[in-house]
Order: structure tokens, then sequence, then C-alpha cells
């Protein structure tokens, strides 16, 4: 799975997904462990294709916290990952189904939880509005 060529359409779709949303990640950049693409802050990672979580199935595999692993977890779009699920990694299918916007907010809450703390400000940084651009309310 490694090589973009060796990705199904889904896979490549994914993967040109994922690499949209670390665009907006300050310090992201993407690499390849064990065969496949994974999107790491500062050296630790915070989302990874992968297609070794359920056979035949393509999964984005993410960190979360106890609460949003457990809201998450329905055995039909997200899972318990193999790998580390008591550390909050969790696993969801990426397929023609996928939503891409719920998975931007699951990869970036991913991305906050394992990034220093120098790379979530400038995250911050980057989507609060300047007091010039704030609205008031009318009175």
């Amino acid at each position: 799975m490694g090589k973009k060529e060796g990705l199904s359409p889904d896979g490549r779709r994914a993967l040109e997904e994922l690499r949209g949303i670390s665009r907006g990640l300050p310090e992201a950049l993407e690499t390849t462990t064990f065969g496949h693409p994974t999107f790491q802050v500062n050296t630790r990672t915070f989302v990874v294709l992968d297609d070794h979580e359920r056979p035949g199935m393509l999964c984005l595999v993410f960190k979360a916290t106890p609460d949003t692993q457990t809201g998450l977890i329905d055995g039909v779009r997200f899972f318990a990952s193999k790998f580390g699920s008591k550390h909050g990694w969790t696993a969801m299918r990426a397929d023609e189904r996928t939503n891409w916007r719920q998975a931007s907010e699951l990869i970036t809450a991913s991305y906050r939880l394992v990034a220093p703390k120098r790379s979530v400000s400038a995250l911050d940084a980057q989507t609060t509005p300047s007091p010039t651009q704030r609205r008031t309310r009318p009175k």
C-alpha cells in the first residue's frame, strides 16, 4: 500500500484529502510508516491511512480523547484501533461514503492531542479572527 500507484481509488482520494487537511496544520509532514502514509507533527503521529485495521477495509487511524472514542465507536464506520485503542487510537472507515468534514475535525483534534504547544498556538492563531475581523453585536 505504500506506493500511491498501489492504492485503490478510495485510497488515492483518502490520501489526497489527508494531504489537504494536513496542509493547514502547522509543522505537519507526510511520511511512510510500515508502508502506510502517515502524517506527523514533531515526529508524533496524528493520522495514518491503514489497510490492516479490518480485512478489506481502508481506514483513517487517529487519536481521540476517551470520551470522543467512546461516542464514535459503532462497529460500522468507527472501530477501536487494533494498535493502541487503550490510548485513544480510533479507526474510521475510508470509502466513498466518508464524511470528509467530520474526518477533518477528528484529524485536527488528533493533531491537537499530539502536537507541541507552539504548533497548537500557531493553529489557533490561524483560526482566531483578528480584532478587526470580529463582528460586534448590534445594540
